[in-house]
């Protein structure tokens, strides 16, 4: 994929957010975390918006890592690219003796190089291996959870994560289906759902394969759990005055953002214009205005 057709989601109004903090006076450099490197447009766009700022860069992907490292390349020491999971951001810190940062970004859902790379799986729209796993050094894939999950078990994750009211017709479906041949590849389990829906439930919300995959994705992910750990983890890391921007894009993720701070920007037509994902996208934001209380 071409790194000079991803627009990141919503960038001028995450930069803006962050300025504040990352611009005011001080007698070190500011540090930022990118929270979610992805392929690097946030970050580069931080880097080049605040030439003062420390970049500290964190995914599990190591193909993404590997892209980002070169498109990073050119502002040398100030970027620092680690392996790791968003909820790890304090050891990080820890490692690299940073005690508090200045702006802290998360950019959450599937980056876009992970869905248009049809090798791995997180697009319904075309078929491939179900795996799934950001990470593909660690864990299980979709196929393995939709092969070897007890049916109950199935009928939760669907109606928890994708919010998926059909979950036990497409749980009997994937379980009959399974017992003939485990499921391998999306294609098939994408008509499986399409022949196990009532013709009402496919007629909205767009393709109806959707919140099944997103509720395999978080499973196979532990994204909810991660998230769960990692906002609270994140503001805790922010020196007084610092600011964090977190965009989500389904429900989920951002009522567990919600829970930590209030309050959320949407995109406008143009930003939806310019990168279809940012449709859905909420802009939440906080600023540290005092320690914790002991």
């Amino acid at each position: 994929m071409s790194q000079t057709r991803h627009v990141p989601v919503m960038l001028q109004r995450c930069l803006d957010l962050l300025a504040p903090a990352l611009e005011a006076p001080g007698p070190q450099p500011p540090v930022v975390v990118d929270c979610t490197l992805g392929l690097g447009g946030h970050s580069e766009a931080l880097l080049s918006a605040f030439p003062t700022a420390r970049l500290i860069a964190l995914d599990r992907d190591k193909e993404a890592l590997r892209l980002s490292g070169e498109r990073l390349a050119p502002y040398g020491d100030r970027a620092t690219l680690v392996h790791a999971v968003y909820d790890e951001l304090p050891e990080v810190l820890d490692r690299l003796g940073v005690p508090k940062v200045q702006g802290i970004l998360f950019d959450l859902g599937v980056s876009s190089m992970q869905l248009d790379e049809a090798d791995r799986g997180f697009a319904y729209a075309q078929d491939a291996p179900l795996d799934m796993r950001m990470d593909q050094t660690t864990g299980i894939g979709a196929a393995e959870v939709l092969n070897t999950y007890p049916p109950g078990e199935l009928v939760r994750i669907l109606r928890a994560y994708g919010e998926e009211k059909q979950a036990k017709r497409i749980v009997s479906a994937v379980v009959r289906e399974r017992e003939k041949e485990p499921f391998s590849n999306s294609a098939r389990l994408v008509e499986l759902i399409r022949d196990s829906l009532p013709q009402a439930a496919k007629r909205t919300g767009g393709n109806p394969a959707k919140r099944t995959f997103q509720a395999l994705r978080i499973e196979v992910n532990g994204e909810l759990t991660v998230l769960e750990r990692a906002i609270p983890a994140a503001v805790r890391s922010l020196a007084v005055g610092g600011r964090i921007a977190v965009l989500s894009y389904h429900s989920l993720e951002d009522r567990l953002v919600k829970q930590v701070f209030r309050g959320a920007e949407l995109p406008t037509e143009e930003e939806v214009a310019e990168n279809r994902r940012a449709a859905p996208a909420r802009l939440r934001g906080a600023q540290r205005i005092r320690e914790e209380e002991r």
